[in-house]
């Protein structure tokens, strides 16, 4: 464990050539990183892939492992280039932190070795990965990257991006259709196919990535899509791990440990990756550095998803509401602890099976305690951002197997009450909610129309489906909200309760 608190005497900038000069106490790589060679390309590189892929990664290689799986980073949005500049100036260097109530500990990690340039077209991203040395593409794009439609989960055939990639294959706009020109040009050459593999919190996340590459390469080229189909492996996996983003204060407490950073990441004290073993063109040993393979993998996403996703939807939005900062505050508040326990209980885990090791209301314990962590700065706005790809994904889910099987839906109803509450756009306190979701106009449109009419909300059929006309799903929606706008959050939370 490291002071935080204590000024250290130098700051050294993060680079191969000061590894030797960090301060004492931080692992940094003790391989020959200009030794490795490049076997994958990774999308999307946020602070979640660093924290976790990353890291499994360069354990295998501090044991002199998998040192032809070196990574190189990729975008396919201009913002993707400000990340890029960052870490090419540090030479791909990381700094992880991990935040525990007991103390702050550091490493430094180094899997990855270059970042593509990001350009229009995506041209040198197609050719990378065309090498036949890139055995892996994997991204993070987030659970609403995928173009899917959120009320049926199938793919959203007439998104103008797909539109324009169908048209345009070989200057595709999106990371699915630069993959699709780089397959095209290695069926071609007959380097072979490479994995595509998902890293989002998605359930099904091979499944889905390959019904997007797929469909899209169907939309221009069907023999090329059952090509795809045919020999591109795409595995599921389940991904966890807090990872809060990275803003002053996080670069300032590397500082503080005597790193100058430009983009260090900080993590909770827990990862788990657990991942069907379906490789088509090889893989790393992750298992050696703790990753699990498993052909349980949906079993596990599922608890993972239902708890501790669908769990930060059930506190987040209540939380933005009573100007809970962090998702640790929330977790401080009585109120919205009180509602995560009990929705858990009676919603969320009757709905979970267990998985090797791990019955549901245990894990149910283990993700309090992580979002009660203080030291994690995670905040309650970050949480709640995007609620239009969440609540389809990971709330609703387990609000329709409830509806089905008869039980109770009270406490699901009352967060997707508060879900429409918050996007209103104020707080209980009056203070103004900005703008976090990608259609956030739609949104709160909807929001103050439900006020006076709680089922507008429920007509947002691309979200809700079905579940629209179920009768016991819109009086309980419709209820909570109307007692939200009429006694505020802390009363329906604390009627709720009484129940």
């Amino acid at each position: 464990m490291i002071d935080s608190a204590q000024k250290p005497e130098t700051v050294v900038k993060l680079k191969n050539a000061t590894l030797d000069r960090l301060p004492e106490g931080i692992p940094y790589p003790q391989y020959d990183r200009s030794a490795l060679t490049p076997g994958i390309i990774h999308i999307g590189l946020g602070n979640f892939h660093r924290a976790h892929q990353s890291w499994y990664l360069h354990r295998l290689m501090q044991d002199g492992l998998a040192q032809d799986w070196a990574i190189v980073g990729a975008g396919v949005r201009a913002y993707d280039s400000i990340m890029r500049e960052k870490l090419l100036t540090q030479d791909c260097l990381t700094t992880l932190i991990e935040l525990d109530p007991s103390g702050t500990s550091a490493e430094v990690i180094g899997s990855m070795t270059g970042y593509l340039p990001v350009e229009e077209g995506n041209g040198p991203l197609i050719a990378a990965m065309a090498d036949p040395c890139i055995r892996i593409v994997a991204l993070t794009v987030t659970e609403g990257g995928y173009y899917t439609d959120p009320a049926t989960g199938g793919f959203d055939a007439a998104h103008d991006d797909m539109q324009h990639d169908a048209a345009h294959p070989d200057r595709p706009r999106t990371a699915f259709g630069a993959m699709i020109a780089a397959l095209r040009e290695r069926r071609d050459s007959g380097a072979g196919p490479f994995t595509a593999q998902s890293c989002d919190n998605l359930q099904g996340n091979g499944a889905v990535l390959k019904q997007t590459l797929v469909a899209l390469a169907r939309m221009a080229d069907p023999e090329l899509a059952l090509w795809i189909c045919n020999n591109v492996a795409f595995p599921n996996s389940m991904v966890d791990c807090i990872v809060p983003a990275t803003g002053a204060s996080e670069i300032a407490l590397a500082g503080r440990l005597g790193i100058d950073d430009a983009a260090p990441v900080t993590h909770e004290n827990f990862r788990q990756w657990v991942i069907e073993d379906n490789f088509c063109a090889g893989r790393p040993d992750w298992d050696r550095a703790g990753a699990v393979f498993s052909d349980r993998v949906h079993d596990y996403e599922a608890m993972k998803i239902r708890i501790l996703n669908g769990g930060h939807q059930v506190i987040a939005n209540a939380g933005e509401l009573l100007s809970c900062e962090t998702i640790a505050d929330c977790m401080a508040h009585p109120l919205i602890a009180g509602m995560f326990r009990k929705v858990q209980r009676e919603e969320i885990t009757p709905y979970v099976s267990a998985v090797p090791d791990m019955e549901p209301g245990t894990y149910a314990e283990l993700i309090q305690s992580r979002f009660a962590n203080p030291e994690i700065r995670d905040t309650t706005r970050r949480v709640a951002f995007d609620g239009s790809s969440r609540h389809p994904g990971f709330v609703l889910p387990v609000l329709r197997d409830a509806v089905a099987a008869g039980g109770s839906i009270s406490g699901l109803s009352l967060v997707e009450a508060l879900w429409a509450r918050m996007c209103a756009g104020t707080r209980e306190d009056g203070s103004l909610i900005e703008a976090n979701d990608p259609f956030w106009d739609d949104l709160h449109r909807a929001a103050l129309e439900a006020r006076e009419n709680p089922r507008a909300w429920l007509e947002q059929r691309q979200y809700y489906g079905a579940l629209a006309d179920n009768d016991v799903f819109a009086a309980a929606f419709s209820g909570w909200l109307t007692t939200i706008w009429s006694i505020g959050t802390s009363g329906a939370l604390q009627q709720y309760l009484a129940d």
